[in-house]
């Protein structure tokens, strides 16, 4: 009898192929979020020899077999990384990190360096958008530098949770307000009231060992003038901010604004009381007008320069009037109006910890020095602001207005 003959380059390719297609069911099912045990599972399958790698015509090919799953512009990007792999392998966790949308160092380092395969065409160029589409769109383009990062974030977008952050604090800090206004029977200048300043939310340097007035002070206001143009920041600045960063990085911004406001006044100021959210909304402010002219030539929000500078004249006018009012005869002598030091501190957070967060777009910000710098120099601030409070008002005898 004669020899069978051994199969073929094209036989073996045709079994590997049906050896592919048989796994590729199973990894139908788990591909839109899987965790990551799962993904090592499929992995190992894909890499029998457990090399730690797989080819990129693999990945390649299960990218196309389930392109019905992806997001058109989330494929491009897949299909850019496979590209920039020049030794044709990718690793374990670069693999985790694509199938579970994490974007690491590694993923943008390997699209912006990489032979990209990414479409010509901007995503504002394209048409037939519904209204919430175009408003997504929108806030893409007036926070992202990227147009990799403003496809990513335009697919994976869901507004779920909704920026609810900036509306609570906005909502809160407009209903006690009025609260404040109907009490006091004053809305225009309300800090000028005589009783305005026994409020139990108001910072004021004779009530410092009360700690939640280090922050429970935003919800306070010099008047209806001081409100407005910081409600009007706070919802046209902070609320697509959040939309794009999330409210945990948006709120620790905002946040460390509004301590590090009032502390500054305890350190700067001393015998000055302070209200307003104004710390925080000048940290979010300064670390996106900041963002923008640091990627100047990326950011394609319409009209940036004009709008910049509006931004610029109303932060200065604000500030202008905080400073007036501070050396304006007081309705409470001795105690001085409200300080305008906590302006600077918000600036100061947003120029630094604020721009780091805003840089890196769903990137870990624990992998970035930068962010370990600032976060040491701000904790450092903070301390040496709590033991200020502790001794210095003593250490220097200073007089500070009785309490209201």
């Amino acid at each position: 009898m004669g020899e069978h003959p051994s199969p073929g380059p094209a036989v073996a390719a045709c079994a590997e192929a049906e050896r592919i297609e048989e796994l590729e069911p199973e990894a139908e099912d788990r591909l839109p979020a899987a965790p990551e045990d799962h993904w090592k599972v499929l992995f190992e399958k894909f890499d029998p020899g457990s090399t730690g790698y797989i080819s990129t015509g693999k990945f390649r090919s299960l990218l196309e077999s389930h392109s019905s799953k992806l997001d058109p512009h989330k494929k491009e990007v897949l299909l850019a990384l496979a590209d920039s792999h020049a030794d044709g392998q990718i690793c374990y966790q670069d693999f985790v990190n694509l199938m579970s949308n994490k974007r690491s160092n590694s993923f943008r380092q390997a699209i912006l360096q990489g032979n990209r395969r990414l479409s010509s065409k901007a995503l504002l160029e394209e048409k037939g958008l519904s209204l919430s589409q175009r408003l997504i769109r929108h806030v893409a383009y007036e926070t992202l530098p990227r147009e990799i990062d403003r496809k990513w974030y335009y697919d994976s977008y869901t507004c779920c949770p909704p920026p609810w952050f900036m509306i609570t604090v906005t909502l809160l800090e407009v209903a006690l307000f009025l609260y404040n206004g109907v009490l006091l029977d004053q809305f225009v200048l309300q800090v000028t009231h005589p009783r305005y300043l026994k409020n139990s939310l108001v910072y004021h340097p004779q009530l410092r060992a009360q700690a939640w007035r280090y922050v429970t002070y935003i919800f306070m206001h010099a008047g209806v003038e001081h409100l407005g143009l910081n409600v009007v920041l706070q919802l046209l600045v902070g609320v697509p901010l959040e939309m794009v960063h999330g409210a945990t990085r948006i709120g620790l911004v905002y946040a460390a604004g509004v301590v590090a406001g009032s502390l500054a006044v305890s350190v700067a100021d001393m015998t000055a009381p302070v209200v307003g959210s104004s710390g925080g909304v000048y940290a979010l402010v300064s670390a996106h007008l900041a963002n923008i002219v640091m990627n100047w030539s990326g950011m394609k929000c319409q009209f940036k320069l004009l709008r910049m500078a509006v931004a610029l004249i109303c932060m200065s006018m604000e500030f202008g009037r905080a400073v007036w009012l501070r050396f304006h005869p007081s309705a409470y002598p001795p105690c001085p109006h409200p300080s305008f030091v906590a302006h600077l501190g918000g600036v100061a957070v947003g120029i630094t910890l604020g721009v780091v967060v805003l840089r890196n777009y769903e990137q870990r910000l624990q992998d970035q020095s930068l962010w370990w710098i600032f976060v040491t120099m701000y904790t450092i601030f903070v301390l040496f602001a709590v033991f200020w409070n502790i001794f210095a008002y003593t250490l220097l005898d200073l007089k500070l207005p009785p309490p209201p």
